[in-house]
């Protein structure tokens, strides 16, 4: 298993409220463990036998986990193996704090008092935290999201039955990736249409900023 995809399974595994996580990098070369160690400089690592601690974080000084997951893909390129290890993980809110709705259950809630005729959907999706955006992407390409300058997320069309934009099923689908992965966020319907019927085109325009959306 790749460096990086060992930090996708320690990241799935975190509380979704995490704030701060230690972890342990052991290097099976030793002679690598200088060009490790100059790789993973941005997170200030500490070195220690044959071992490698860092800090990733969200929301502080430490790197995020965008930024984890470049700094180990780096060490993949180089065919740098070991064994990436979480050592300890910090919650930024108490476990009494009230849970964050789920992106399909905000979803389904947006979609409920929408005439029973609507056609065309233009929504958006903002994550609370810049580190996932990259993340988020990959996760909703199947909806071609597209990234707006004001926005902390993106904005993606949905088709009923024909034309341009997302299936219903495909959104939601994909917003529960989001929520698998405990990327935390809020999603609204902008703008609905009803019972369209485009001749020559693959759908109504939306503009916006002056932009066609």
């Amino acid at each position: 298993m790749t460096l990086a995809d060992q930090w996708n399974r320690i990241e799935r595994g975190l509380d979704p409220r995490w704030s701060e996580a230690q972890l342990v990098l052991v290097i099976d070369d030793e002679t690598r463990l200088d060009r490790a160690a100059a790789l993973l400089a941005p997170a200030g690592p500490g070195r220690s036998g044959k071992s490698i601690r860092f800090t990733a974080g969200r929301g502080g000084t430490a790197v995020g986990p965008e930024a984890v997951r470049r700094l180990v893909h780096r060490l993949d390129e180089e065919g740098i193996d070991g064994t990436l290890e979480l050592l300890s993980a910090e919650s930024s809110a108490p476990e009494h704090a009230t849970a964050r709705a789920a992106l399909t259950d905000t979803w389904d809630a947006a979609l409920a008092p929408l005439p029973t005729d609507w056609s065309d959907l233009l929504c958006e999706v903002e994550l609370t935290s810049s580190d996932h955006l990259e993340r988020g992407a990959l996760l909703l390409a199947p909806v071609n999201p597209l990234r707006a300058a004001a926005l902390l997320g993106f904005r993606f069309r949905v088709a009923r039955s024909f034309g341009y934009g997302a299936a219903p099923g495909m959104a939601r689908r994909c917003l529960a990736r989001l929520d698998e992965e405990g990327i935390p966020g809020r999603v609204r319907v902008l703008r609905a249409l009803s019972d369209t019927h485009p001749v020559g085109t693959q759908g109504p325009v939306w503009t916006i900023g002056g932009k066609a959306v």
